[in-house]
């Protein structure tokens, strides 16, 4: 592994952290969340357009710029420093890569264009509140979790006119203003059970979205309703090769994710450094305490290492050929690994925030529950913790019962 960034790679994040700066502060994301699309749509298209965020991990084929999962997740770690509300994670890490992965040409080349140059954003629906499950981050995919035949998920039936899907996706981020849906759901009964990806168009007959409340507000999610609604599928009808993009898609998802958690504990860091060099009390800044330094240096190095690894997961979902560009190297995947770090660091930043803020940081108002409410958001949607590690450590057969070879030799 090269652990130096190209001259490309640090023009990207030095653009993209300028740019940021002078338009996203924490006023104008508590402004931007309000409006009906949940995001500064002015500020979503200048992304698109000057800086080809939405298609830098695409194909130039199609439109895009023909980068990596490493440009995109340092991408995501210059808006995560300014929890920037935009698409970009639905659209670009979620749904892009599953067309451009299972698609049939002619899907891509409907798709993926208008994709890559923000005209459309795209949105990945997950039956439940299993998107974390999905993804292969915190669960089996072999399991049910589309609705294996029973009420509450999506439902999928094919006649004479094609593909329809009934059912329902609750939590599915920015999907009210998503133009093309990506939705898993569930066909073939009992008989021929499996789980299938479809492209719905978001303003088709039988689609409905309504935007839910959430605890994190810069994380926007919507409730889609699918009422005997149009679909088409997405790719072949091959129940596996589903499930392996899903779980390669899930792997450069959690890289990116890891890499913009990294980028708000960071800043929340930052913001809270900042303020114990101002805050004064009995006559000495508050941050001259020794309590106070050892406290800071703990969440530094947490920021640190939570950094470091969601770059060697970019890295490796880029050797291991899932993150585009291709590769093949036979790296592991180590995504899940690296965002169970990113939040727990995130955790750590923003609760040390809210504390050492002291009585203005509880304050439900203050821009330091801006951070604490991301960190809760994203562990409730790709999280806990906990099962990010255990579903890591048993893929690498930790926990496997020894085999028989292995007890004589004990």
């Amino acid at each position: 592994m090269d652990a130096a960034f190209t001259a490309e790679q640090d023009e990207i994040r030095r653009t993209l952290r300028e740019l940021v700066a002078k338009r996203c502060g924490p006023d104008e994301v508590k402004a931007a969340v309000r409006t009906p699309p949940g995001h500064d749509t002015a500020l979503w298209q200048t992304l698109a357009e000057q800086l080809g965020l939405p298609g830098l991990a695409l194909p130039e084929t199609y439109g895009g710029v023909g980068c990596t999962a490493t440009e995109l997740a340092l991408a995501c770690e210059e808006t995560g420093r300014a929890l920037v509300p935009s698409p970009l994670l639905a659209t670009a890490a979620l749904a892009a890569p599953l067309v451009a992965r299972l698609g049939t040409e002619e899907q891509r080349r409907a798709w993926l264009p208008d994709i890559a140059a923000g005209r459309t954003a795209a949105a990945l629906a997950v039956p439940g509140t299993s998107l974390a499950t999905a993804l292969g981050l915190a669960g089996d995919l072999t399991g049910d979790w589309a609705g294996g035949g029973r009420a509450g998920g999506v439902q999928a039936s094919c006649d004479t006119e094609g593909w329809r899907l009934y059912g329902q996706a609750e939590q599915v981020l920015d999907g009210h203003s998503a133009g093309l849906l990506v939705v898993a759901a569930h066909t073939g009964g009992f008989a021929r059970s499996r789980t299938l990806l479809f492209l719905v168009r978001a303003d088709a007959s039988g689609v409905g979205a309504v935007r839910q409340t959430t605890l994190d507000e810069t994380r926007p999610q919507a409730r889609i309703e699918l009422r005997d609604a149009d679909a088409e599928l997405l790719g072949v009808d091959d129940a596996q090769a589903v499930t392996d993009a899903l779980a390669a898609t899930g792997d450069a998802a959690a890289a990116v994710l890891a890499a913009e958690a990294a980028g708000a504990a960071d800043a929340a860091l930052a913001k809270t450094v900042e303020y114990v060099r101002q805050r004064e009390q009995f006559g000495r800044a508050i941050g001259s305490f020794q309590a106070v330094k050892h406290r800071l240096a703990d969440v530094y190095v947490a920021v640190q290492a939570a950094r470091s690894a969601a770059y060697y997961a970019a890295w490796a979902t880029v050797a291991s050929g899932g993150g585009g560009g291709g590769g093949g190297g036979g790296a592991e995947r180590a995504g899940a690994l690296a965002l169970a770090q990113a939040l727990e660091a995130l955790r750590t930043a923003s609760s040390e925030a809210v504390q050492l803020h002291g009585g203005i940081g509880f304050t439900w108002e203050h821009d330091a529950h801006l951070y604490f409410k991301r960190a809760a958001g994203d562990e409730l949607l790709f999280g806990p913790v906990h099962r990010l590690r255990a579903q890591a450590a048993e893929r690498a057969g930790l926990f496997a019962a020894p085999t028989a070879d292995a007890e004589v030799a004990v």
